[in-house]
């Protein structure tokens, strides 16, 4: 894991207000970005490792199925953490 615990304390107060709030969907979107973006640079430098890649598919619908009740919920926090973290917005 490339996330040590302080910066996942730093992303939890910085998208969900307080450090103690770990939960809350904004958070943990913040999070699976950081280790997706991790796992895409190992990926660059070792490309036949292929359970890294399958781990890198998973989390990607993860946080595709938490943006989508992120989107559902709240429409406006939505377009806020897209715009932050550099995410396209998909189509569906």
């Amino acid at each position: 894991m490339a996330l040590s615990s302080e910066n996942k304390k730093e992303i939890i107060k910085t998208f969900s207000g307080d450090e103690k709030m770990s939960g809350s969907s904004e958070s943990q979107v913040a999070i699976f970005t950081k280790r997706i973006e991790y796992i895409t640079d190992h990926l660059k430098k070792n490309r036949k490792d292929h359970s890294a890649r399958r781990g890198l598919i998973q989390l990607v619908s993860k946080r595709k199925r938490l943006l989508t009740y992120v989107r559902k919920n709240n429409l406006e926090s939505y377009k806020q953490l897209i715009k932050s973290l550099n995410i396209r917005e998909s189509k569906g």
